[in-house]
């Protein structure tokens, strides 16, 4: 903490990302990691930085506090859960850092943002009270008099006067907390901070943002910010094929329902996991991160989450399913061996194959289940545990 008083980061991220397939943004894999790391690291390594605030989906609290606790981050003070609009989830995330005096808010679709630019927010705010990171508008701007394909161009916008908001914006907090009380329930209708300051009569300045301050909102704007991170799938050929390869094994419990490929066998034993532990599935959800490069199925669903105690794997599944279309891929085929000496499954193959299938997106016939005993070789091959193998092909949808 410096002389100016203890200095909080709010990192929104309670979107649901509708215009990215529906994703939840804040966890979609970029670079490598979940998108909400990039700006974290960036206040969490900042020297003026002392607490931070994850805002995110309701359901999301306990993966967001399960990313603080893996990654180390020592300033992440509290995850909190976001509201229906943007400037609840603010609020949300100022009430947590109530021993602040300044507070920067930054959205977690911004992963660019740099130390620069928080030193330079913090100054501006300390300075006047308020401030928001903008570039200068630099294409011409047309206003269309009329609606249609092909708009009729109403005038030319004198631009000379315009910037391009971006976040971190940045406020004493007390300023912020007034501006709250003063606007009352029209808060709501404020797509970003400074906008709400400023009509609650709080004059706002602007410091400068960065052109490569990109916001992830559509599905372009991921291959523009993983080119700038250097982890861009750019250079793959619209249609280019990946195959990725799963394994999963579980032990078997007696008096537990077995679920495979989504269908439950009937059996006088299950298996052993915190979800439902179809290991069918779960070697399929492996093989499809792996085939797009995304991190496996434990980082994805972590065994001690207590939002997937025994979840069903065909609904993980197809949320993999959506992890990877939001990062251009979608499946193509896939086929895979489980490995048991009992019960029979050749009367269940059919029926695991359309659930499978389902989930996947694709028709029966392009996903495959063989069944196999292990010869009472180990711990398979004695009935103690179940295996599973799979391999898929995925193809890129971008470029």
């Amino acid at each position: 903490m410096s002389g100016h008083g203890r200095v909080g980061a709010v990192i929104v991220g309670a979107g649901g990302g509708r215009r990215l397939g529906g994703v939840e943004k804040a966890f979609m894999t970029l670079g490598g990691q979940p998108l909400i790391c990039h700006s974290v690291l960036a206040f969490e390594t900042a020297t003026e930085i002392d607490a931070i605030c994850l805002v995110v989906a309701p359901d999301s609290v306990q993966r967001g506090q399960d990313l603080a606790r893996e990654h180390g981050w020592k300033k992440v003070m509290a995850v909190v859960s976001g509201g229906a609009e943007r400037q609840d989830s603010v609020r949300a995330g100022l009430e947590a850092l109530a021993g602040c005096e300044w507070v920067l808010i930054h959205d977690a679709a911004r992963p660019l943002v740099t130390q620069a630019m928080i030193r330079e927010g913090l100054a501006a705010a300390r300075a006047h009270g308020a401030a928001v990171a903008a570039t200068p508008v630099r294409d011409t701007l047309k206003r269309a008099a009329s609606e249609g394909r092909f708009p009729v161009i109403g005038d030319t916008v004198d631009r000379s006067a315009l910037w391009a908001a971006q976040t971190p914006q940045v406020f004493r907090a007390s300023l912020l907390r007034d501006a709250y009380i003063r606007v009352g329930a029209a808060a709501s209708r404020f797509t970003d901070d400074g906008g709400l300051v400023q009509a609650a009569g709080f004059p706002v300045h602007v410091f400068a943002g960065d052109p490569r301050n990109v916001k992830v909102t559509l599905p372009e704007d991921v291959m523009m910010v993983e080119s700038l991170l250097g982890t861009s799938n750019e250079s793959v050929p619209r249609g280019a094929p990946r195959v990725g390869t799963g394994y999963d094994i579980h032990r078997t419990e007696a008096g537990r329902r077995l679920v495979l490929g989504g269908v439950e066998l009937p059996s006088d034993f299950g298996l052993a996991g915190h979800s439902d532990a179809d290991v069918l599935t779960h070697a399929l959800i492996d093989a499809l991160f792996g085939a797009c490069g995304l991190p496996d199925i434990g980082r994805h669903f972590p065994p001690g989450d207590p939002r997937y105690a025994g979840a069903d794997s065909i609904g993980l599944l197809e949320e993999a399913r959506r992890l990877a279309a939001g990062s251009g891929w979608e499946p193509v085929s896939a086929d895979s061996t489980v490995i048991c000496e009992r019960p029979k499954l050749a009367p269940h193959i059919s029926a695991m194959r359309a659930r499978l299938a389902g989930a996947l997106g694709l028709p029966a016939e392009a996903v495959n289940v063989k069944a196999k005993t292990n010869e009472g070789l180990d711990a398979v091959g004695r009935g103690d545990a179940i295996a599973a193998q799979a391999i898929i092909l995925v193809k890129y949808t971008r470029g």
